[in-house]
Formats: structure tokens, sequence, C-alpha cells
């Protein structure tokens, strides 16, 4: 006969399936799995898509207060974000890392996630719904189609040249520039060439296009056509991140930036510089681009030039169609601005400067109508501003050598210098613009500049109690 153990059970005896508290702890340490998984999947967004270290630290705490985890702490570099989270002294931590693995400027998707994040704050989306849109968003492609974003290259390089007073003819020596390299850049990408080699062909490509339809009875100023084709190099280039993360207090991720956006550059200048040399050996001129007054005959032309190259940017990087026609009246105002400077008297990296600073006092405002973050409007509006002219220029004056070596340097410098105008311009317009309230003083406790992505105050459980109210009415 089997004997029958009569002795009653016992919470120990009950394994984590039966066990309430064992089944209530794993739902706690899977919701604090997915929060951070979340928060790790929204920072790698902004962060891939050129926004601050600042703004992703600050919008990843943001949102993991909000869904529970108060004590979490968090880490961004250039390449990867960590996030740990410990419920108690007495706990192991639980810390979780996610690598960069792409810096495609996609501001639609930039766009959409700090859509969800506003929603997580004002309570419109909990934890699941927001893992299921952030999946969607990831998943989804874009409206316009590559060949689109090809276009709108094209479109960019020939405004860029009315804007630097060339004609019709620039304007489409430019605009076929613009689509050979965007076509042979896919073509290298795809064999996975690192990005400098990109840069060198690209500069490469213009400076001998240039070159070979002025070797032509085609009246062209092939000096016009390579500065274009070197802004639309410059363009997408992260160097107002990097400026930001440097003021911000980031310094690590800022050395990280500025080392790639030199490294951007120089592929630029190698490849101009290669193709200056070619050019030279076949005994092809591509002159000088030597900045004149202009006459108010002009100004409507440089004014369209600098708004079109503008809004074609942001159309090639898949911002939002509501943002393009904003963006373009931005950037006429600043040329004008910019155009108004130079002729009293100031130099390049003041003009540049103040163009940018009120880019970004305007942006923050323009941002919120159009319900885009205001890094959307600013990065677009600063493109024809970029200093291709500067790297031009040196580079044609280094290469004549002798008693033109110091003109190639200082005009190197001039570049650096007005690039560094811009970046730090339309940061201080931010840090302007932004009201400093008592709500975004809390939320920004770490931070030591303006928000250009992400939401710019918390809102009060009484704030989101009236929000629901009136949505349900």
């Amino acid at each position: 006969m089997d004997q029958v153990d009569a002795r009653p059970s016992t919470p120990d005896d009950e394994g984590p399936e039966t066990d309430p508290e064992a089944r209530l702890e794993a739902e706690r340490a899977r919701e604090v799995h997915l929060t951070m998984d979340l928060c790790l999947r929204i920072g790698e967004m902004l962060l891939s898509s050129g926004a601050g270290a600042a703004d992703v630290t600050a919008t990843m705490r943001s949102v993991a207060d909000h869904l529970g985890l108060r004590s979490a702490e968090i880490d961004v570099t250039f390449t990867a974000l960590s996030m740990s989270h410990q419920r108690s002294p007495d706990d192991v931590p639980t810390l979780m890392l996610r690598h960069v693995q792409q810096r495609d400027i996609d501001y639609q998707d930039l766009t959409a996630v700090d859509h969800l994040v506003r929603d997580i704050l004002t309570d419109q989306a909990d934890l699941y719904l927001a893992r299921s849109r952030m999946a969607t968003i990831v998943s989804l492609g874009h409206a316009l189609p590559r060949w689109g974003v090809t276009v709108a290259w094209m479109v960019m390089a020939a405004a860029v040249g009315v804007f630097l007073g060339g004609g019709p003819v620039v304007s489409i020596v430019a605009a076929v520039a613009a689509a050979l390299i965007d076509r042979v850049q896919i073509v290298l990408a795809r064999r996975r060439l690192p990005f400098f080699y990109l840069q060198v062909a690209g500069g490469a490509i213009a400076t001998l296009l240039a070159a070979a339809v002025a070797a032509t009875p085609i009246e062209v100023d092939p000096s016009v056509v390579v500065t274009a084709n070197i802004i639309l190099l410059l363009a997408g280039i992260g160097l107002m991140g990097a400026v930001q993360d440097a003021l911000t207090g980031f310094y690590l991720t800022s050395s990280a930036r500025l080392i790639e956006a030199m490294m951007a550059t120089a592929g630029i200048i190698a490849g101009v510089g290669l193709g200056i040399s070619v050019a030279a050996g076949a005994g092809l001129e591509l002159g000088q681009l030597v900045p004149g007054a202009l006459g108010i005959s002009d100004l409507p032309a440089v004014l369209g030039g600098a708004a079109v190259s503008a809004a074609a940017f942001s159309v090639a990087s898949y911002a939002p169609r509501r943002a393009v026609l904003p963006i373009a009246l931005i950037t006429a105002v600043a040329a004008l601005i910019s155009q108004g400077i130079s002729v009293a008297g100031f130099g390049r990296a003041t003009a540049a400067g103040a163009a940018a600073f009120f880019i970004g006092l305007v942006a923050y405002a323009v941002a919120g109508r159009v319900r885009v973050p205001p890094l959307v409007v600013a990065v677009p509006a600063i493109v024809p501003f970029l200093p291709g002219l500067s790297i031009y220029r040196g580079l044609t004056f280094l290469a004549e050598g002798g008693a033109f070596t110091s003109q190639g340097i200082l005009a190197l410098m001039t570049a650096i210098t007005v690039a560094i105008a811009l970046a730090s311009g339309v940061i201080l317009g931010e840090y302007v613009a932004q009201p400093l309230k008592r709500e975004a003083r809390k939320l920004e406790s770490r931070l030591a500049g303006p928000r250009l992505v992400g939401p710019f105050r918390a809102m009060t459980r009484a704030e989101r109690r009236a929000l629901r109210q009136t949505s349900d009415g």
C-alpha cells in the first residue's frame, strides 16, 4: 500500500506558476524590461537623426519617469545608449544596451517619435500601445520613393547655384552633378565603403564634371557648379549636434561628432582637390569664385534660391510636407538678413551667425505650429549658408601654391569659423526663444542649453486630467 504524504502544503512548495507574489514579481520585471527597451529604441531613433545627446537623455528620462522607472540611469554616447534600473539597494540592477546602427537623417521618423513621446507623457498611449506604434514607425517605409530623393537633391543643387549667382546653365550642370553624386554614393554605400570615400567620390565627380563642361563651347562658370555641390555634400553633417553637445556638457559625444564631421569634410576636400589636380593636368581651368556685391535686381533670385534649396533639402530628408513651406519662408528671410549684414561691411561669419540666430529664434515657434521638432526646421534652413564657397576658394588657392598658400589656409579657416557661427547661432536663437519656466527647469535640471527635440516641459497631473476631459468631451 502506497504511503500518502498528509503534510499540509506551504507557500514554499508552490511553484512560480501558482505563487501570486512570484507572478507579480515576474510581471514587474517584464514591465521594467519592456519600458527600458522602449526608451532605448526612442533614444536610438533620436540620436541617429541628429538630435543632441542632451535632448536624447532628457527625452528618455521623461518617458522612463512617466512609465514608473524614476530611478533609471541613462548614458548616451555617439555610438551606444545604455540604461540601468535598480528598484532597491538590495536588488540586482537591470542593465540594457543598444548600439546605433545607422545615421541616416529621417525627419519623418523623428517627427513620428516626437509625437509618440508627447502622447506617452499625456497618457494618450500606454506602454504596450507605445511599443506597438514604435515598431510601426521603424518598419514602415516612406511615401516618397528613392528616385524622388534624387530629384530633391537635384533641385537643391540647382537652387544653390542660383543663390550663388549662377545662371540657368550653371543650375542644370549642378543638378546633373548632384544626380550622379547621389547615384554613385548609393552604389558605394551598398558595398559598405566608409562615408569618407563616398564624400571623396562626390567631390571628385562634381569637379570633373564641371571641368568637362567648361571644356566645351557651353558657357558656364565651373567654380559655381563645384561650390553648389560642395554645399550639397556638406548638408546633413552633424556639426550643429556636435556644438550643442559641447555646450550641454556631453564632451565625449561632441568630440566623436566633431571627428565625424571633420572626416566627412576632409573627404570633400580630398575629392575636390583630386578633381582640381586632374583638371589642371588636362589643361582645364576651373577659376576662382569671388563673392561680389549684389544689386537690388539680384536679390529676388538670391532669396528664391536660398528658399528653394532649404525646402528641397527638407524633402530629401523626408520632412513632413506641412513643414516645407515654412522652412522656405524662414530661409528667405534669413538670407535677406545675411545679405543686409554683408552689404553693411561685416564679414561672412558675422552674416552667417546673424542669419542662424534668426533661424533658431523663429524655429521654436514655427515648429510648434506645424507640429514638428525645431530640429526639422533649423537644420534645412541653414543649408544655403554652409561654407562651400570658402572651402572651394581655399582649395583653389592651395592648388596654385606659392604665395597663394597662406590665402588658401585663411579661406579654410574662414570655412571653419562660418560653420561654428551657424551652429552656435541656431542654438543661441533657440535658447532665447524657449521660455525658462519652472516646469522646464525641473525637466532640464541636467541640461545647460535649449531643447531641439522632445518635450519642453513635463505636464502635471492636473493638466493631464484636464486634457483627458477635453478630449472625452
